[in-house]
């Protein structure tokens, strides 16, 4: 079972998701967006969008940190286990919060505004679901491992564990010890890595690179004498000077 959770599943969930990318990328081009709602709605959007992809990210860059550098890097540049300790406590509390929180008005708003429920496909439905319950389930190991408890290392166990599959020597046993509400996130996690390239989660793959090279969109206008006046309809004749007045009073 060890070897099935922490060794087949990751490789055949990374697997999924890196040939689904390739997939949606080659065969699905035009369904490769957000499906933005914002037409439809846009006031609570305007709260429950930087809510979620500010956690997000926050979130993102937490794990980054704490699974891919080792332990050793930190204490090495003077950065203590205690310090770490509740600085990524703190730190990940309030993104997880954040993240809910904004996950949980995205998720109301596309329910009760008819027109944003009625273009939410069932694809869409089963995304938030995984998506809640993979934040759900890390917020929880979290309060309830460091703040309710007596705080757990994961740099100890997950993090060694996680960076073996990335050497192609797994090495299951670290996840032995592992308290059940950390495994319960991690495996969900990787079953939104499968799922991630058939939703519209894939567009965050997607980066306006080319936008920073794009040359410039010149305007011009279709009056000759653009500034000077408003446009006149056709039949006012052209405009008066001041000259051809005072000759016809002459």
């Amino acid at each position: 079972m060890n070897t099935a959770l922490w060794v087949v599943y990751p490789y055949l969930t990374i697997a999924v998701l890196v040939g689904g990318v390739i997939w949606r990328y080659r065969y699905d081009k035009f369904g490769w967006t957000t499906r933005s709602s914002q037409l439809y709605e846009s006031a609570v959007l305007r709260w429950g969008s930087p809510l979620f992809h500010v956690g997000v990210l926050m979130v993102l860059v937490g794990h980054v940190g704490g699974l891919l550098i080792p332990k050793s890097w930190t204490e090495a540049v003077g950065i203590t286990e205690h310090a770490y300790h509740l600085a990524a406590v703190f730190i990940g509390t309030v993104a997880g919060l954040c993240t809910l929180i904004g996950l949980a008005i995205l998720i109301a708003r596309r329910r009760l505004t008819g027109p944003v429920f009625a273009a939410t496909t069932k694809n869409d439905k089963a995304m938030y679901v995984v998506l809640f319950a993979v934040i759900l389930l890390g917020l929880l190991a979290t309060v309830r491992a460091n703040v309710v408890g007596g705080g757990y290392d994961y740099r100890e166990t997950v993090s060694p564990w996680l960076r073996s599959l990335f050497y192609f020597n797994p090495d299951p046993a670290q996840m032995a010890g592992v308290p059940l509400g950390f495994k319960a996130h991690i495996v969900m996690a990787f079953a939104l890595f499968a799922f991630w390239p058939f939703t519209r989660l894939v567009h965050a793959f997607s980066a306006p690179v080319g936008y920073l090279t794009r040359p410039y969109v010149v305007y011009r206008s279709r009056d000759a004498r653009p500034g000077l006046r408003p446009a006149r309809p056709g039949w006012e004749g052209p405009p008066k000077l001041p000259g051809d007045a005072k000759t016809r009073r002459g």
